[in-house]
């Protein structure tokens, strides 16, 4: 049974370094603008996409990414 909770991509902005290795694990949800700053295209990505955005999150070095349900 689903419960209807989507997951989100957080991202701590303090620990971001916009190395982009989240974005060359899923470059359709995460791109590092012209200014430096990551970007999440798609906050609440689909279902289908999870595991590739939980490889994306555990590519980062910093941690600044996690998944919320």
């Amino acid at each position: 049974m689903t419960t209807g909770r989507k997951m989100k991509i957080v991202v701590d902005e303090n620990k971001c370094s916009s190395l982009g290795m989240c974005e060359s694990v899923a470059p359709e949800h995460f791109e590092v603008g012209d200014n430096g700053e990551l970007q999440i295209s798609q906050p609440t990505p689909p279902d289908g996409d999870r595991a590739l955005v939980e490889e994306a999150v555990a590519a980062c070095p910093t941690a600044a990414l996690r998944i919320e349900e």
